[in-house]
């Protein structure tokens, strides 16, 4: 709650780092303002230097009494997600008012449009994962939220056997985010975790016998 609010405090006086392509057909209105170098910027008692995308240092510029921090670095140190809307020129930040499902732009083996696939406990999901390779192996797909989403609402379920390890990893960092169990008897299970500043996910699961995992992609989101 406390992020939450120091964003929401912070946002009128914050701007976002983008090119200038973003900004054609803006309604903007030239000032003169200063790159500040003497401002320091510190975040739970830690200094922190804020960086763009492209891990480059960037300044507050200081304006008519205002000093300005960019929007984009600021919620990285944050760990808060931030992205552009060019269609209706909004900043967001946080969690989005509407969840994108993971079914946009997913690749695997195992992405599948068959009924037969896309079925789980009589509901047709349209598409999902369904890895049912059988024999004892490992199963895994990747996700791209490429920092802009706060979190992500998985659906997944064990089918045929248990699966006694799962887990859920920012793969630039090496970091797990979410380890678990899916029981066959739990049905679909929806598993919620914070990816504020992740690019990349690895979704895993170690698959026993004649067991698969189902992930339905449309009921699946970022949010």
């Amino acid at each position: 709650m406390k992020k939450k609010w120091m964003m929401g405090a912070m946002a009128a006086a914050l701007m976002l780092t983008a090119g200038t392509g973003v900004y054609a057909g803006a309604k903007l209105q030239e000032v003169k303002a200063y790159l500040n170098g003497d401002i320091q910027l510190k975040y739970n008692g830690t200094p922190v230097q804020p960086k763009d995308e492209k891990g480059n240092a960037v300044l507050p510029l200081s304006y008519n009494g205002t000093t300005y921090l960019p929007v984009r670095a600021v919620a990285d140190v944050m760990g808060v997600a931030v992205s552009y809307n060019p269609q209706t020129s909004t900043v967001e930040l946080g969690e989005k008012s509407e969840g994108v499902a993971i079914a946009k732009g997913f690749e695997s083996m195992y992405y599948t449009k068959d009924p037969k696939a896309t079925t789980y406990q009589g509901k047709d999901y349209k598409e999902a994962y369904f890895d049912n390779a059988g024999s004892k192996r490992s199963s895994s797909f990747m996700l791209f939220p490429k920092g802009k989403y706060q979190k992500l609402i998985l659906q997944v379920a064990a089918v045929g056997e248990d699966i006694d390890n799962f887990f859920i990893e920012d793969s630039g960092k090496k970091a797990k985010l979410k380890i678990d169990k899916l029981a066959v008897k739990d049905g679909l299970k929806t598993i919620e975790v914070d990816i504020a500043g992740v690019d990349e996910l690895f979704i895993y699961a170690d698959i026993e016998g004649n067991g698969a995992m189902f992930v339905p992609l449309t009921t699946s989101y970022f949010k």
